[in-house]
């Protein structure tokens, strides 16, 4: 299928997208990024979607997870390094509760840009109201509130670009070189567990794991597995500029794939039919996800799934769903009975994080562990009784002992939030928190 065209693409009235200035600069950024190198390949998109058929038939089960929105000035080895570990962490808990393998997809390496409710945002600046444009992530503007920095700036893409790539490569030197051998990261795992007021709740669960590992040893089991793992990337395809330049045809195929990234999203503000976003990533052989929020319908689930994935194709599509921990046991069950019933190809993923964001008294945007779990708890408690498989877990998280979210059992309250809030957007668990969230869901996975 032939890639659209971005005047085409434009045409569709796309929703999210910045207000450049500078129409000729926009057009020589598209043009130096259409001539610059892929940033993954084709045939590792289509690694991913055949673990994602296995996330589809209920053989093994996702973790997506990592920044709400990256900051070109926080890709640095340390930070990048701290989001794999945890989630390396995670996913060996979740590997063993599940009795499946686990898909490895960080939100890294292209989670530039964010959806906003508002074009504008206003602030009192000395006394005085001041409105400028939102800020929109990196790949579009800076967050600094003032006129210079909130100037949408093409670019900005190329930065992106060069970040991604240095990103990219420090990853996959990460998951080969020796830093996600199991038995290192289950030591980490041991040491949460022993050092953490919180983590001794799960002790039992790390000693069976710990016994699972000594009896491989004793075999004298050592494969592959135990030393590097598969991780891919994953973004929301927000910007059309930078999505469509970076869509290319496939060398062995005459395919086309967008190769910004290995599995590419769609948002709840921009998953219209006829749009521009599902239009692009209809015509992309990536596996792509559409996130499903609480006005979606039944109908509407359908009639995207079959626009993205008209072959039926297990792999090819993931359901993110973001309902709300008030909201998940009343519109989830309508959305995948029917879907089921009428024999959609779809990995189910439960998003609980952005149907629980708030403002906190203190000022702060901030989300109740709590709720994340609530929902996550809903999201399993849908599945099971349906009789589908509750696929995967997405999750915006740090490796940082940052104060983002409130509760868990740090019991962080909203007076702990200006300690280390660092989100230039939403918040994040930290990296106690998310390895908390890994031990409950494990035990949600045991009972699924």
């Amino acid at each position: 299928m032939s890639i659209p065209t971005l005047e085409s693409l434009r045409e569709l009235g796309p929703q999210q997208q910045p207000t450049y200035p500078d129409k000729g600069a926009v057009t020589s950024t598209v043009a130096r990024l259409e001539a610059l190198p892929p940033l993954v390949f084709a045939s590792e998109c289509d690694d991913l979607r055949e673990k994602l058929a296995a996330v589809t038939r209920g053989e093994a089960f996702l973790l997506q997870g990592g920044d709400c929105a990256e900051t070109l000035s926080g890709v640095t080895a340390e930070n990048t390094r701290n989001k794999v570990r945890v989630m390396l962490q995670m996913a060996v808990v979740l590997t063993y509760a599940a009795s499946v393998p686990v898909v490895k997809l960080g939100r890294l390496a292209g989670q530039y840009a964010k959806p906003r409710s508002s074009d504008t945002e206003t602030r009192t600046v000395d006394g005085e109201k001041v409105t400028l444009p939102a800020y929109r992530g990196d790949a579009v503007n800076g967050f600094e509130f003032t006129e210079a920095a909130r100037v949408p700036d093409p670019q900005r893409l190329v930065d992106v670009y060069h970040a991604s790539a240095a990103t990219l490569q420090l990853v996959r030197a990460l998951v080969s070189g020796g830093y996600a051998d199991l038995r290192q990261v289950h030591t980490w795992n041991t040491d949460f567990v022993k050092g953490s007021p919180v983590g001794q709740r799960y002790e039992v669960l790390a000693g069976e794991i710990e016994r699972a590992l000594q009896f491989m040893k004793a075999i004298g089991a050592d494969p592959d597995e135990f030393h590097k793992v598969d991780f891919h990337l994953s973004h929301e395809a927000l910007i059309l500029e930078y999505e469509h330049a970076l869509a290319r045809l496939d060398s062995r195929t005459d395919r086309a794939y967008g190769l910004s990234g290995h599995f590419l999203w769609i948002g709840e503000r921009t998953r219209q039919l006829a749009g521009a976003h599902v239009e692009l990533l209809s015509r992309l052989r990536n596996p792509i996800g559409v996130k499903l929020g609480p006005t979606t319908s039944p109908d509407d689930a359908l009639a995207l799934a079959a626009k993205l994935n008209p072959a039926n194709e297990p792999g090819r599509l993931t359901f993110i769903t973001r309902f709300g921990a008030g909201k998940i046991r009343d519109g989830l069950p309508h959305i995948v009975e029917k879907v089921t019933a009428e024999g959609v190809q779809a990995a189910w993923v439960c998003d609980p994080m952005h149907g629980n964001t708030f403002e906190a008294s203190s000022g702060y945007k901030t989300r109740k562990f709590e709720d994340v779990l609530e929902e996550v708890q809903g999201f399993f408690d849908v599945h099971r009784r349906i009789g589908t498989w509750p696929g995967g877990l997405h999750v915006e998280l740090t490796g940082d002992d940052v104060t983002e979210c409130v509760g868990g059992g740090e019991e962080l309250t909203d007076l702990d939030l200006a300690d280390r809030y660092e989100s230039v957007c939403d918040p994040r668990l930290n990296r106690v928190q998310s390895l908390e969230l890994a031990f409950l869901v494990a035990e949600m996975l045991r009972q699924a």
